[in-house]
C-alpha cells in the first residue's frame, strides 16, 4: 500500500540469479562455437538443438537440452545476434505428394571454400526426405536429383510441388499455368507424376514450407560447422551417414 502511494509505477522485480553448475563447464566451448557463427554462411549457423548434439557427440557431456537452450538463448544477445527459428507443421495423405527445391550450401571442397546446391525431395505425408550435393543446380543436376530420389524412395509421388525453377520452367503463364522445359515434361512421362508450381514472389512463398524447412533443418545439421572434403562423392557419402 505504501508503495502504491508513493507511485503508481510498481517496482521491477527483483530477479535472483541461480547459478548453472552443470553447464559452467561447457559455457566457453558454447560462446566459441556461436561466436563462429558471426563468420559462417547465415544459414549454417548453430541452433540450440545443434550446440546440445555437439556436447553430447563431441565432448560426452552429460547435460539436458532445456538446459544448452536456455543457455543459447541468453548468449546469443550477448555475442551480438539473435535468431528465430519457426516451423509449420502439414498433414497430407501417403504417397499423394513430394515438394522439390535447391539450398545453398558452403563446403570446403580440395581445401578450397565452396559454394553449391543441396537437391532435396520431401515426402510431404511422412516428411522422409532425399538430399544429394551438386556443384550447381543445372538441368542435368536437376533431372539426376528426381531419379536418385525415385531410386531411394523406390516408387514416384503422384504430384510434386515446385517454385518456378529455370530448369523446369521455361515461361510462366496466368495463374497456374506454365511452359515446361521439355527435358523436363519427358521425365514427367517417363515417371507419370503431376507437377504442381508455386504463385512467384511472396504470394507462395507458404506453398511449399516443407521442403524450404527441411532444407534449413538439415543444412543446419550436416554442414554446422562446415565440412571438408576432398571429393564430391565423399560429401555425398557424408550426408547419406547422416541421413
Amino acid at each position: 500500500v505504501h508503495q502504491a502511494l508513493v507511485s503508481a509505477i510498481p517496482p521491477p522485480r527483483k530477479v535472483q540469479e541461480r547459478s548453472a553448475p552443470v553447464m559452467d563447464q561447457w559455457k566457453p566451448i558454447v560462446d566459441g562455437w556461436l561466436t563462429a557463427d558471426l563468420a559462417a554462411p547465415r544459414k549454417q549457423r548453430h541452433t540450440a538443438r545443434r550446440v546440445w548434439q555437439r556436447l553430447v557427440d563431441e565432448h560426452q557431456a552429460v547435460v539436458a537440452e532445456s538446459t544448452v537452450r536456455e543457455y543459447v538463448r541468453e548468449a546469443r544477445p550477448r555475442l551480438g545476434f539473435t535468431a528465430v527459428e519457426v516451423t509449420v507443421p502439414q498433414i497430407h495423405p501417403l504417397g499423394v505428394e513430394a515438394e522439390v527445391d535447391f539450398g545453398a550450401i558452403t563446403f570446403r571442397l580440395a581445401g578450397v571454400e565452396v559454394v553449391g546446391e543441396l537437391f532435396t525431395m520431401r515426402l510431404s505425408a511422412s516428411g522422409k526426405a532425399f538430399r544429394r550435393a551438386y556443384l550447381n543446380e543445372a538441368q542435368e543436376v536437376f533431372l539426376d536429383g528426381h531419379v536418385r530420389a525415385f531410386e531411394h524412395f523406390g516408387g514416384v509421388p503422384t504430384r510434386i510441388r515446385y517454385d518456378n525453377l529455370k530448369t523446369a520452367v521455361v515461361k510462366v503463364l496466368r495463374g497456374r499455368d506454365r511452359i515446361e522445359s521439355e527435358r523436363f515434361v519427358l521425365l514427367r512421362s517417363h515417371y507419370g507424376f503431376d507437377s504442381f508450381f508455386c504463385q512467384p514472389g511472396v504470394e507462395g512463398a507458404h506453398e511449399k514450407g516443407g521442403v524450404e524447412g527441411e532444407i534449413g533443418r538439415f543444412r543446419r545439421r550436416a554442414f554446422v560447422p562446415v565440412p571438408d572434403v576432398a571429393s564430391m562423392a565423399e560429401l555425398n557419402e557424408l550426408l547419406d551417414r547422416i541421413g
